[in-house]
């Protein structure tokens, strides 16, 4: 059994390093884990990774879970898992906290300007990566378009769209022409589903009891969220934005834009960025101290259920594999989050190069339309400098916004 101490270590520096989304964070764990010392072989690395593609919310800390869950049990999963997510949370609530008293001064929104400006190259990047092993055939690419067209302009739910292409992709695959082995016979299975549903919803229990509306929503809100985050937080963000901005009306869309261009300069799974939405609207309804606790509301709610699917599911990694439906609805629901990222990087690069987004209705459709008057060339002048930083420099993706926001600021005092 492996000691503690070397998890510590090694997870430790995972948790730290682990900047540049989930293929990075991959790539630091494959070479931690199993070419620098015998923990995992390639097998169980890509097993565990085909897995956790599987399942809904950010794959990678759940691959760490899955690691330290094979190295020593629910002890290591639960160390692998919060280190993985520690660094980055402790980042997040820092950022949210200057945010709330110093994110409307001019130097403040300057410095953001050349933070988002390079996320829409970050995310551009990964929606071409991420396209490039999802769409193998017309009929991905046919449900990749439908999803965008369906979040896009028809403001259909994330949710409907997942299970639509899930169902799709579950009744075209192939019905497995051998009879499947028998499910392995794991007693603790159903005691570990029902400690793990209990400790991740009773939140809801205690807040429901205090008669706390605001915070119960909120949980009930990012409950539902992790449960729906397929295909990593790009695709789960539109539907965010749509819940949080529109519906709820706990953030501006300016402040959306803001936190998920913080939330990429953190270590740690993107969709930290629920923490940093649960902050900013905590602080507005009760100030610093709310906004702690629903900072840690939204980590409880989106986090543990990741644990829960990891200890309930690892025994069953080889048997779940060898699904060819489940294989066929991860498919079909791969090519329809990158229609939807498609969604987020025309909506967050609406909103970075127009200062004014005005709503269409054309008939039953309803998008975003830019206000020609409010462009901002300085924004496109930004992603142009990341795009050259990134893309032809190949500089990583902390100093590339460093630098854009340095260069937002100086532009700004000139």
């Amino acid at each position: 059994m492996t000691p503690t101490p070397d998890l510590l270590r090694v997870f430790g520096r995972i948790g730290l390093l682990s900047f540049g989304g989930p293929a990075a964070q991959i790539a630091v764990m494959h070479r931690e884990l199993v070419e620098e010392r015998p923990w995992l072989t390639e097998k169980e690395f890509l097993n565990a990774l085909s897995f956790c593609m599987l399942l809904p919310g950010p794959e990678a800390m759940q691959l760490a879970t899955y690691a330290g869950w094979k190295l020593r049990g629910v002890a290591g999963g639960l160390l692998a898992g919060s280190l993985f997510v520690l660094p980055g949370a402790l980042v997040i609530a820092a950022l949210a906290l200057l945010y709330t008293s110093h994110g409307t001064q001019p130097a403040t929104q300057a410095a953001l300007l050349g933070i988002k400006a390079t996320v829409i190259v970050i995310v551009g990047k990964a929606l071409w990566t991420l396209g490039q092993k999802a769409l193998s055939g017309p009929a991905a690419y046919a449900i990749a378009l439908a999803a965008f067209a369906a979040i896009f302009l028809v403001n259909l739910p994330f949710p409907a769209i997942i299970a639509i292409a899930a169902l799709w992709g579950w009744m075209r695959a192939a019905p497995i022409q051998h009879p499947p082995t028998a499910w392995p016979q794991t007693g603790t299975s159903v005691k570990t589903i029902a400690v793990w549903v209990t400790l991740w919803l009773s939140p809801l229990a205690v807040l429901w009891f205090l008669g706390h509306e605001g915070l119960f929503e909120m949980a009930a809100f990012f409950a539902q969220l992790a449960v729906v985050t397929f295909g990593g937080a790009y695709a789960v963000l539109a539907y965010m934005t749509q819940e949080v901005v529109t519906t709820q009306g706990w953030l501006t869309t300016g402040q959306m834009v803001d936190a998920l261009g913080l939330a990429e300069t953190t270590p740690g799974p993107l969709i930290l960025v629920t923490q940093f939405v649960g902050m900013i609207t905590g602080y507005s309804w009760g100030g610093t101290a709310l906004a702690l606790g629903a900072g840690l509301l939204t980590l409880w709610m989106t986090f543990v259920p990741c644990f829960l699917w990891i200890f309930a599911g690892a025994p069953y990694v080889e048997h779940v594999l060898g699904r060819p439906r489940l294989q066929g609805a991860l498919q079909a629901i791969t090519a329809a989050v990158v229609g939807v990222i498609l969604n987020l990087s025309v909506w967050f690069a609406l909103h970075v190069y127009f200062t004014r987004i005005v709503p269409s209705r054309p008939g039953a459709l309803s998008f975003p339309q830019p206000d020609i008057a409010s462009f901002d060339p300085t924004a496109l002048g930004l992603t142009g400098l990341a795009a050259v930083l990134m893309l032809w420099l190949r500089c990583g993706p902390i100093l590339t916004l460093c630098v854009t926001a340095t260069s937002a600021w100086v532009l700004s005092l000139i």
